[in-house]
């Protein structure tokens, strides 16, 4: 089999989390396990067979743990893997960035961002995300 080359290593990450959903999803894990309903709900864009294909996704290439629960009805939650936590900080400076650009762009963040859980812990401050 043919070792795969990448031209820089942004390629490698952006193989693993590029797209439009898998940092949403993984951001959304940052704030514990989640059934797909969680998910669901909290992106409502998404369709269920994209949820599904990008969280197997995910869970092949090692970045979230699928726990099943031997119960009646079937309960499934995702997780972030010890892998996937490593991806914090890739994710923090993400969303930080994409909020200093909707304030420069849109002036209040507010009156662009949906209301959930993920917006409400986010400050930006001259700029610069508040910790």
């Amino acid at each position: 089999m043919t070792q795969k080359k990448y031209n820089i290593p942004v390629e490698a990450t952006l193989e693993i989390i590029g797209g439009k959903w898998k940092c949403v999803i993984l951001c959304h894990l940052t704030h514990g396990k989640k059934r797909t309903s969680d998910l669901k709900r909290l992106m409502p864009a998404i369709t269920q067979k994209m949820l599904t294909q990008q969280l197997r996704e995910l869970e092949e290439d090692g970045i979230v743990n699928r726990i099943c629960y031997n119960q009646i009805p079937p309960k499934v939650e995702y997780e972030l893997s010890e892998y996937g936590w490593s991806l914090k900080s890739i994710l923090d400076s993400l969303c930080a960035w994409g909020e200093r650009h909707i304030i420069q762009e849109y002036g209040d963040k507010f009156a662009v961002l949906e209301d959930n859980i993920l917006n409400k812990n986010s400050m930006v401050k001259d700029g610069q995300p508040v910790v």
